[in-house]
């Protein structure tokens, strides 16, 4: 199955258009996604127009009669995004349908086409999917709600990356993914596990050196512009066992989706390729299977990372960082990064300040982080800013080598802060920003904009960021 033939989960064709441009003669269903402070009387005179009706006043949301034939609304709730993936519950009882935005300036429409893109994930599709038209009374809004039409594709692609099941998501299945996005200015390379051993990515070789699956590096390419690109690392752990540190059983069938890190990096790629943005990226994959073996890393181990680093392994469990770190050196040594994000479900102690809803960010540049909170706001992927405390680094040393992969001091137990002290000095100088989305990468029940797995989170605000940035 390839990643462009399910990009977008059950196949939801949106078109988009400026009101204007829709006869009456086209329009069976017409839902009228109201905006916050309700209809204006210029949206009540272009609704009566598409379903021929002489008096504007009888399309009024709040009039005690029942809606015209027609016509279904959609009120107002805690944000377009959301009020988009309500929508997208109503999709699926017609087979062709139009929506009118009204209140769509170029903020509302990305974010409400965002979350109609997010939501048709839930659509029972029994025959043909409905066919949607977004009708935007402002002609000039189309292109900003063309981009939220291909961050929710792209957003839909990452989870269908993450949902998919292990028995054949290997590191040389999602490596061949990414290849199939090549293209259209995207360029994709990939590494087998000699190259990996060659080229002296010990930590990714470690990781993988337990399981029938040998591990694979991608790299993604993109060139919409010249100079130092921005370089995104994903993490691709396409099943955790926990390694000889192993899991127990009630952990395990949620870790098809601990590569949600390189899920996210690859929707990216692909979201800005299709955008055309004028910027420099790369994107690299750090694809490997976490599994015990008589092969496989041993607490104890110590190995010596892209660069020089050396990390004693003290809980093979704690193999994300391992990985990362070869892939943070190499971009910091190799690269000349203008900035460095790392993204990936890394420790569950992300989750417990933070719950279900906002990632743990951290960083070493205070306006890239500001500008990536408000990439956050934007595309509704929340995060959390997260102290790098530094004498917390005292919680991960090891008198055997630079650092150990799991704590050494039990009275230190912020385990994502030492996690991303970890990961800061393989980025050298580099401005560079950690997402630890352990808590946000799944959901553990459907919601309005997802079912209950992988969430796709990362897609819309790294997306959102590089065209910010792209911008400037």
């Amino acid at each position: 199955m390839s990643a462009e033939s399910s990009r977008s989960g059950p196949p939801l064709s949106v078109d988009l258009a400026g009101v204007a441009s829709c006869s009456p003669s086209e329009v069976d269903h017409l839902l009228i996604a109201v905006a916050e402070g309700g209809l204006t009387p210029a949206d009540q005179r272009h609704c009566s127009r598409l379903l021929g009706m002489a008096d504007p006043e009888h399309i009024d949301p709040d009039s005690a009669l029942d809606p015209p034939a027609g016509v279904t609304y959609v009120p107002f709730e805690s944000g377009s995004m959301r009020q988009g993936a309500l929508t997208a519950s109503k999709l699926g009882q017609h087979r062709h349908i139009h929506i009118y935005l009204a209140g769509a300036n170029a903020t509302r429409s990305q974010s409400f086409v965002l979350g109609l893109m997010r939501g048709s994930q839930r659509i029972e599709v029994k025959s043909e999917p409905p066919e949607v038209v977004v009708l935007l009374p402002r002609a000039n809004t189309i292109k900003t709600a063309d981009r939220g039409k291909i961050i929710g594709q792209r957003t839909l692609l990452a989870r269908y990356l993450a949902n998919a099941p292990s028995n054949y998501k290997n590191p040389a299945w999602l490596a061949d993914r990414a290849v199939e996005l090549a293209g259209s200015g995207l360029r994709v390379s990939v590494w087998d596990d000699d190259e990996i051993t060659r080229r002296g990515f010990a930590g990714l070789a470690a990781v993988g050196a337990g399981s029938a699956s040998p591990p694979r590096l991608v790299r993604m390419d993109y060139r919409g512009s010249s100079g130092p690109p921005v370089v995104l690392v994903g993490k691709g752990i396409t099943f955790d066992t926990g390694g000889l540190s192993l899991k127990p059983p009630a952990a395990m069938p949620l870790m098809k989706t601990d590569m949600t890190g390189a899920a996210a990096v690859m929707g990216t790629m692909a979201a800005i390729r299709d955008l055309r943005l004028p910027i420099r990226v790369v994107g690299i994959l750090a694809c490997a299977e976490n599994m015990p073996s008589g092969s496989a890393m041993r607490p104890g181990d110590v190995i010596r990372h892209y660069g020089g680093r050396t990390t004693e392994i003290l809980n093979t469990d704690a193999e994300g960082r391992l990985v990362l770190a070869d892939c943070l050196a190499y971009a910091a040594a190799r690269l000349d990064p203008r900035y460095l994000i790392d993204i990936a479900s890394l420790t569950g102690s992300a989750t417990v300040g933070l719950g279900r809803y906002h990632a743990a960010m951290y960083g070493t540049d205070n306006q890239m982080l500001r500008d990536l909170e408000k990439a956050a706001e934007v595309g509704d992927d929340p995060v959390w800013r997260m102290p790098l405390v530094p004498h917390y680094a005292a919680g991960i040393a090891t008198p055997i080598a630079d650092a150990a992969n799991s704590n050494t001091d039990p009275s230190i137990s912020a385990g994502s802060i030492t996690a991303a002290l970890f990961l800061k000095p393989f980025a050298g100088n580099t401005k560079w920003a950690h997402l630890d989305i352990a808590g946000v990468a799944r959901s553990e029940s459907d919601r309005p904009e997802t079912r209950r797995g992988a969430t796709g989170y990362g897609v819309s605000l790294l997306t959102n960021w590089l065209q910010a940035l792209s911008d400037r």
